[in-house]
């Protein structure tokens, strides 16, 4: 569904030198997989999410959907890909002076024209799903952190994406919130939603992840299924790096 060739992503520093974030990455998505982005902090796994998205544009290589190239400079076809990736942030980003329905309302609107009406049955449609068609009027202010991200599920569910992409959900997240969210995005996997996920909750990437691409320094060092990673990683990196998350 989703490919990725290639790719490289550096950035520039305060002091005039170049950060290399994405060293050559290549990865595919298969049709409702759902695959766990896990690594140490500043290995490039939300970066890597960011440039499948298009929030982040890529230095080199390609990106393919359905495999159909992802060009920025055929703007059209890119704004329909990109439609088809949901995209659900670390900090929520919504709206504060919007109610929950009319943040989960406006890009549909907005973007595929939807009427008030049709956009507003559709965003109920989703509230109900995660819970929340109580906090219809509400303001983001009045929610707690992990209602916040169900909302934003509920409002990237909105545009029917074929992909949800999840750059570290609950990080933000008390812990008691966290199995809130995580109940979602196991609801939306069992329904056979493809999902991408950056996430630090190992049991999630173990028990409801297909597959786990462990990120060190800008390269891929291991792709594989969910239970061979944690039972049996390859590399002395992720040894380590498991030995200190199940620390005993």
């Amino acid at each position: 569904m989703i490919k990725v060739e290639n790719i490289a992503k550096s950035f520039n520093t305060t002091t005039g030198s170049q950060l290399h974030v994405l060293k050559g990455v290549s990865l595919e998505i298969k049709k409702g997989e759902i695959v766990s982005l896990i690594g140490p902090s500043g290995s490039g796994k939300s970066t890597l999410l960011r440039c499948i998205h298009g929030l982040e544009k890529i230095d080199s290589g390609a990106i393919y959907m359905e495999d159909e190239l992802m060009d920025p400079n055929d703007k059209k076809k890119y704004r329909e890909q990109r439609n088809k990736m949901g995209f659900v942030f670390q900090h929520f980003n919504l709206f504060p002076n919007m109610t929950v329905v009319e943040n989960c309302k406006l890009a549909q609107m907005n973007v595929l024209g939807r009427s008030t009406e049709e956009a507003e049955k559709v965003a109920m449609e989703y509230l109900e799903k995660v819970g929340l068609p109580d906090k219809r009027d509400a303001y983001p202010s009045t929610l707690s952190g992990g209602q916040k991200q169900r909302v934003a599920i509920a409002r990237a569910l909105c545009m029917n994406p074929e992909v949800m992409l999840f750059d570290e959900p609950t990080s933000a997240l008390d812990p008691e919130m966290i199995k809130e969210v995580l109940e979602v995005m196991k609801d939306l996997g069992n329904q056979g939603m493809t999902m991408i996920v950056v996430t630090h909750e190992m049991g999630f990437a173990r028990k409801v992840g297909n597959r786990v691409v462990f990120l060190e320094g800008g390269h891929i060092l291991e792709n594989c299924a969910s239970e061979e990673f944690f039972s049996n990683p390859k590399t002395e990196r992720a040894k380590d790096f498991l030995s200190k998350v199940f620390y005993d």
